[in-house]
């Protein structure tokens, strides 16, 4: 009897080995912290320029009326779309310097087989999603753009989920959730994303470093 539960076992540590080695294990919950602290300084600052036309409801008769822009060119000019970038390239400089980090602690390679697994099946959905979303613009459904980078970026994350910690398929479940909702309430995309690339990020963040990280630190 104890051969037998002594064979499970090990069937069972062989078992986690190769999940371990099949899925990218290294990302860093500060990684998720970063990345929701910076979409909500850049809402923030977005939050200036929706008040300076006429608040929530006057914002969104200007995304209706495609934001007082005349051309995708001037819209990728706008003041909103540049702190997009802005936020965007911030939140993943912290993400991949998190990431560095942790993978150098853990002695596993940052770029190795399961990592590129998962780029692929992150890059998928995104590059599809923002395909679709640059013929929104050049269409001038400006107002379709927040929403869809919410379901797009969601997907993005459920795809990738079974190459890395599962717990990151939840997190994309309710991005795609919150897309969904704020079809509903075009010219209401910043609070929306606010909430989904910010507070969901710090939320995850802290529950995966909680779970992964803080016990680590802990035994050492």
């Amino acid at each position: 009897m104890n051969e037998q539960q002594q064979s499970l076992q090990d069937l069972q540590h062989i078992k986690q080995m190769m999940e371990r080695s099949s899925r990218f294990i290294s990302l860093s919950g500060l990684s998720g912290i970063a990345a929701g602290a910076c979409a909500l300084v850049g809402a923030w600052f977005a939050n200036d320029v929706i008040i300076e036309n006429g608040g929530p409801s006057g914002y969104r008769e200007l995304v209706t009326k495609t934001l007082e822009v005349s051309s995708l060119q001037d819209f990728m000019g706008h003041r909103l779309f540049q702190i997009a970038m802005y936020t965007f390239f911030a939140a993943l400089l912290f993400a991949f310097l998190f990431t560095y980090l942790r993978s150098k602690k853990n002695k596993v390679p940052m770029w190795g087989y399961s990592s590129r697994r998962l780029l692929i099946n992150v890059s998928v959905p995104m590059i599809a999603g923002g395909i679709y979303l640059f013929r929104q613009m050049q269409f001038g459904n400006y107002g379709l753009i927040a929403p869809g980078c919410l379901i797009f970026y969601g997907l993005a994350l459920v795809n990738a989920s079974k190459y890395t910690l599962g717990e990151v398929r939840y997190l994309g479940y309710c991005q795609v959730l919150l897309g969904i909702i704020n079809c509903w309430f075009v010219g209401y995309g910043l609070y929306f994303w606010a909430i989904g690339f910010g507070l969901l990020h710090i939320i995850y963040g802290s529950v995966m470093w909680y779970k992964y990280e803080r016990n680590k630190k802990s035994d050492a």
